[in-house]
């Protein structure tokens, strides 16, 4: 029996900042699955940063999203047809077709979650890609020692809380920067984080990094770009790892901007800076899901959401995103919820 549904299609490449008007909600039919397919209800989905440079026709390490057809990304959902032999009716899986009510997903792109010991949504967060990235991206490249002085950009959102906690657990000093005087509160107050930076409310945000930081940085998380990057070069110990995750600051410009004016510290100094992906640590998976989930049942770790209802309110999430609208992970509710029963 035919599902009639609604999803989010791109309807014209952004310019600049995105607009409503570079999106279109549109009404569609989903045939019964086929073999190997399960139809999904989704609950819950995700906006995430990365997605604006997805609506840019050019090569990159993920193939763009074509105007025209459904975006794309991480949700979890109820499942209410199956033809898969190991998926069946009203199990909850996590998959990657977002922006959308329902979903025909293949059954090998999907994945079964327990929704009993932790709300379902919670694998859109700290048990889902903002925290494998976070995870991954600290303790491969980063490798913090207990001791040293970790910074973390964009400190109060969905990836950056986690590398904030996790620095903590591993024995480190934590700075960190966020863009509002409640959120640098709770980093503080809530998250543990050793001093907390307000960088709307300072003109000299390397003069206040450097006084967060009187012995130096010895790792730097980059989410945001721009002056905070170049902040951490100068602040940046001898042999200082930077582990770039994402350029917030830099995703709806309109023209290249200029490359950080200090630069030359990463010789001087002996720095590492490595760009990384979060699809190129999948093995560490198992690792992060068991050790993830041990420290939540300890509660070693907290987090924030801001959540919007509806379809129709995703593209505005989605460009909320971009002045800091958000505190923690954004996240869509779509529709009835009632197999998320734990509200976190």
């Amino acid at each position: 029996m035919p599902t009639r549904t609604r999803e989010i299609r791109l309807k014209k490449r952004p310019s600049g900042l995105p607009s409503e008007d570079d999106f279109e909600l549109a009404e569609t039919t989903l045939d019964d699955p086929g073999q190997g397919e399960i139809l999904v209800r989704n609950l819950w989905m995700s906006v995430d940063p990365y997605m604006r440079g997805r609506m840019e026709d050019r090569k990159s390490y993920i193939t763009p999203f074509q105007v025209g057809a459904p975006l794309e990304g991480s949700a979890v959902g109820v499942i209410e047809r199956s033809a898969a032999p190991h998926l069946g009716e009203g199990d909850l899986v996590t998959h990657f077709l977002g922006w959308r009510e329902h979903a025909l997903v293949p059954a090998a792109d999907a994945t079964r979650i327990d929704g009993d010991v932790v709300s379902p949504r919670t694998y859109l967060g700290p048990l889902g890609v903002p925290g494998l990235t976070a995870y991954a991206g600290l303790t491969r490249i980063g490798r913090p020692i207990a001791g040293e002085t970790v910074f973390v950009s964009a400190g109060s959102g969905a990836v950056g809380s986690m590398v904030c906690q996790i620095a903590k657990i591993m024995g480190c000093r934590v700075v960190a920067a966020a863009g509002s005087d409640d959120k640098v509160t709770w980093l503080r107050d809530a998250l543990g984080v050793d001093h907390a930076i307000n960088y709307r409310a300072t003109d000299d945000f390397a003069a206040a990094l450097a006084d967060a930081c009187p012995d130096g940085l010895d790792v730097y998380f980059d989410n945001v770009g721009g002056e905070q990057l170049d902040a951490a070069l100068a602040a940046a110990n001898d042999s200082a790892r930077f582990a770039l995750c994402g350029m917030i600051g830099q995703y709806n410009a309109k023209r290249p901007p200029p490359g950080p004016s200090n630069i030359f510290q990463v010789v001087s100094k002996r720095l590492k800076l490595q760009g990384f992906i979060v699809i190129d640590h999948q093995d560490l998976m198992s690792e992060f899901t068991d050790t993830m989930s041990r420290w939540i049942a300890d509660g070693r770790i907290q987090w924030r959401e801001s959540v919007v209802e509806g379809l129709e309110a995703a593209p505005g999430a989605f460009i909320g995103l971009f002045s800091g609208e958000n505190f923690g992970k954004m996240l869509v509710e779509l529709g009835d919820t009632s197999a998320d029963q734990r509200r976190a």
